[in-house]
């Protein structure tokens, strides 16, 4: 992979802590005093992640063969999660460590319902504004996903000034914006990923249409969970299907894979409709698995899994 295809993912590296609660928080939860919440969960099982967008969508594209970079900040506490992206063969060359904070953590707790609490640490990644886009010519394209506020508007000002087109992805970081800054990063961007919901908001907050923000950006790409996505391209909507997963153990992460896939395709000059077609196929294939990164196929098994699922070869 040259310099100039090489994706330079911005986002989050976290720790996921999943506790699951073999019963139901309605069953412990009274209505009429929630004001006064004081309640203990028993879980007995549990589960210790690595996770965060850029982590999770540099784990999915080299699965692929692809090449990303992720640029975060992380905390005293990396040492575990920077031993298993070099055994993943991922790059660290734009990870910024800082000693006086832990690592983004997330703690989720499931009940048997698959409702979930989750508590959210952003830690380091409040700092991320610290890292900055390289203009030495090492990247070819960028993505934008959930970080800090501050972090999200200036990198994707600096992947502007230094000419690298980039893929918005505002993800659960959607609230943190009001539409004139959604406005000003969608114009900024060569392409745009949000799911179904997002679409909705963003819609909502910048005051512009579906076909409105398709009209400015490249490509605008909206997937929606089983119903398979739309890629918006041009006057032309891409009707992505979608691949039936061989289980539904974990939702967590899909949207992720499903970007990487994007991210493969822009890097290797690939249409929509088969750039689309394998963002979902590696969507369904994460989420057959607990956790974001504990997926494994080879490129020739994805291959096979492509022509099971669509019928025609894989474009590798």
């Amino acid at each position: 992979m040259t310099a100039a295809n090489t994706a330079l993912i911005c986002g989050s590296v976290a720790y996921d802590t999943v506790m699951v609660f073999d019963g139901h928080f309605k069953d412990h939860i009274l209505a009429d005093r929630i004001h006064m919440l004081n309640v203990a969960f028993l879980v007995p099982g549990l589960r210790r992640n690595f996770g965060g967008c850029a982590g999770n969508i540099a784990y999915n594209l080299k699965l692929l063969g692809g090449e990303g970079k992720v640029m975060a900040t992380v905390g005293s506490d990396f040492d575990p999660y920077r031993l298993w992206m070099r055994d993943c063969g991922l790059s660290l060359d734009h990870i910024r460590q800082l000693d006086h904070e832990y690592t983004a953590q997330a703690y989720i707790t499931t009940d048997a319902a698959n409702n979930q609490i989750t508590a959210f640490h952003p830690g380091a990644m409040n700092h991320d504004h610290l890292n900055a886009v390289p203009t030495d010519g090492s990247i070819g394209l960028g993505i934008v996903a959930p970080e800090s506020h501050a972090g999200m508007r200036l990198h994707a000002r600096q992947f502007v000034a230094a000419g690298i087109p980039f893929v918005f992805d505002p993800g659960q970081a959607m609230t943190l914006f009001n539409g004139e800054e959604l406005r000003a990063l969608i114009d900024q961007a060569s392409w745009v990923a949000v799911n179904d919901y997002e679409a909705s908001l963003l819609v909502e907050r910048t005051g512009w249409s579906l076909q409105e923000i398709a009209g400015r950006v490249r490509a605008f790409i909206v997937t929606r969970g089983g119903e398979g996505s739309h890629i918006y391209a041009g006057t032309v909507r891409h009707e992505i299907p979608p691949v039936a997963a061989k289980e539904i153990a974990d939702p967590t992460g899909c949207g992720d894979a499903y970007r990487a896939g994007l991210l493969y395709g822009l890097q290797h000059g690939l249409d929509w409709p088969v750039t689309g077609r394998i963002a979902s196929l590696l969507g369904s294939i994460k989420i057959a698995h607990h956790g974001t990164q504990n997926h494994r196929l080879t490129r020739g098994e994805f291959a096979t899994r492509y022509r099971e699922a669509f019928g025609v070869a894989a474009p590798f």
